[in-house]
């Protein structure tokens, strides 16, 4: 489905994070409906590098872009070199910056910081340079503990929510110096969907749920889940409100969500319906008190109006349309590894 009236045929675009989860969803949502658009995908791919928690330091996988026929490069957005190189080889028109250390639970506050902020602002200037419009992923983890879910509200609980909020500085310090680019953020809430399936433990807990209830395990929620409310949204929608930013009506910072908060407990009650398998529940303690959204909820008003962005999947739809991938990755990767 097409989003905009944009016609991105024979226009050069960037997304950075590629092979990640949003990144790939991208790329494919461009070679379906633009055929001649010229994509360049940027992504770190991944080797066995871990953090000190002992997760992935790259989620980018090439299972997730299997199919894809644009231009593959592999580099890291902290490399000085890589960016320019980019800035001299091509002239983009968009840059949809997906990459980023996304796990809330990295320590490493130095590389956080590195790869988050300051990368971003490097490639934020190539695309002043190159007139290209900026969209870019902030995150939902930028509110952290506030009980507001808008923006100007931000209190971030973890050095990852911090580092996005200081992505939304740095744009906020261009736009109002009036830069000739659009430039956008899209705070994403928890976003579910295909391709997500390589961040390994921390894919949505939808994908999760589905296969430990497959493999006829009973799931696990954390005490208090029915309690527990997160606004999760459908891959899809997230692509619409990527798109849409290319045409704002003004530059600024976007929540991305469905407005609509529901618990993990609603999450296995629908996908044990739709899978038609009853495991019953399984409950332990929360582990991550202190460092955990008990609550969100998005205020898209801002992006009803100034990206014209509707949300189109509820919870329900968007586990449906989900469940033949869900079923498929069971076959092919969990019952196989």
């Amino acid at each position: 489905m097409k989003y905009t009236n944009i016609d991105f045929n024979n226009k050069t675009i960037l997304i950075t994070g590629a092979a990640g989860f949003i990144g790939s969803s991208l790329c494919f949502y461009f070679q379906e409906n633009y055929p001649k658009a010229n994509i360049i995908a940027l992504d770190c791919f991944r080797n066995e590098e871990t953090f000190s928690n002992g997760n992935l330091k790259s989620f980018g996988h090439f299972k997730n872009l299997l199919g894809f026929k644009g231009v593959v490069v592999s580099g890291n957005i902290n490399d000085k070199k890589l960016l320019k190189e980019l800035d001299i080889n091509y002239n983009f028109d968009y840059i949809f910056h997906q990459a980023a250390i996304s796990d809330t639970t990295v320590q490493e506050q130095d590389l956080m910081i590195q790869t988050n902020v300051n990368a971003y602002e490097d490639l934020l200037k190539i695309a002043i340079n190159h007139g290209a419009n900026m969209i870019y992923a902030s995150s939902a983890a930028t509110y952290g503990d506030s009980d507001r879910f808008e923006v100007g509200y931000e209190q971030p609980n973890n050095v990852y929510g911090f580092s996005k909020v200081m992505m939304d500085n740095i744009s906020y310090k261009y736009i109002n110096q009036g830069v000739d680019i659009s430039i956008v953020g899209l705070k994403y809430f928890n976003v579910f969907g295909p391709r997500e399936f390589y961040k390994n433990k921390t894919a949505s807990m939808v994908v999760q749920f589905g296969h430990q209830i497959l493999k006829g395990l009973t799931p696990k929620l954390f005490e208090g889940s029915d309690k527990i409310l997160r606004d999760f949204i459908y891959i899809e929608d997230v692509i619409q409100a990527n798109i849409k930013a290319c045409e704002p009506k003004q530059s600024g910072v976007y929540n991305v969500g469905t407005g609509k908060a529901r618990s993990f407990e609603d999450i296995v009650n629908i996908l044990q319906k739709e899978l038609e398998i009853d495991n019953g529940k399984e409950y332990i303690p929360n582990p991550f008190i202190g460092s955990y959204q008990f609550f969100t909820e998005a205020n898209i008003e801002a992006s009803k109006e100034n990206l014209n962005y509707e949300p189109q999947y509820s919870m329900e739809e968007g586990i449906k349309a989900y469940l033949p991938e869900i079923k498929r990755l069971f076959e092919t990767e969990v019952k196989k590894g």
